[in-house]
């Protein structure tokens, strides 16, 4: 299947490096040397440059990425997080996520380049930016700090998951 370039996404192909250019950012990525990848008239197409299980695996997974890039350009991917517990809040400073998750301490998070942070009333963290697999590495690095527990529910997690609760210990009356 080809990608088919919009009007306000500039992109460019050298040997095995893609260049994106959009709106919202710039994306550059270099890939393996099993795939061909062709321009023609804001048309990017992708082939196999050898029959292995390797190079067909890459195919669709290059493919995957560069329309991922493309669509990135044009509108940021999102993922909003909230945190839940008595105490816990993030406090955003410059480009610091200071994360107080009833620990000793607090928890900082330094922000890669390219990302927008937001965090509204202290639980609702958002996480934009151009670059799909780096939105949810960020998300998913913050929810490491303290993913949510099954008996209180507390700790971070992104909107809409669903946590299965468990009953806690029954004493033996």
């Amino acid at each position: 299947m080809p990608i088919i370039i919009p009007d306000a996404v500039k992109i460019s192909v050298t040997g095995g490096e893609v260049s994106v250019s959009g709106v919202v950012g710039q994306l550059t990525q270099s890939f393996a040397d099993v795939v061909e990848i062709r321009l023609r008239d804001n048309v990017v197409e992708i082939f196999p440059r050898e029959d292995s299980r390797f190079g067909k695996a890459m195919h669709g997974t290059v493919r995957s990425i560069i329309s991922n890039m493309v669509q990135g350009v044009q509108k940021p991917y999102a993922k909003d997080l909230e945190i839940q517990g008595v105490g816990f809040k993030a406090i955003l400073k410059d480009r610091v996520l200071d994360l107080a998750l009833g620990y000793s301490h607090p928890v900082l998070y330094e922000i890669p380049e390219n990302i927008r942070v937001t965090v509204k009333d202290g639980t609702a963290i958002h996480i934009e930016g151009a670059d799909k697999c780096l939105v949810g590495k960020v998300a998913a690095d913050i929810k490491r700090f303290y993913p949510v527990e099954p008996y209180k529910g507390k700790g971070v997690r992104i909107v809409g998951e669903r946590v299965r609760r468990k009953e806690g210990k029954k004493s033996a009356k």
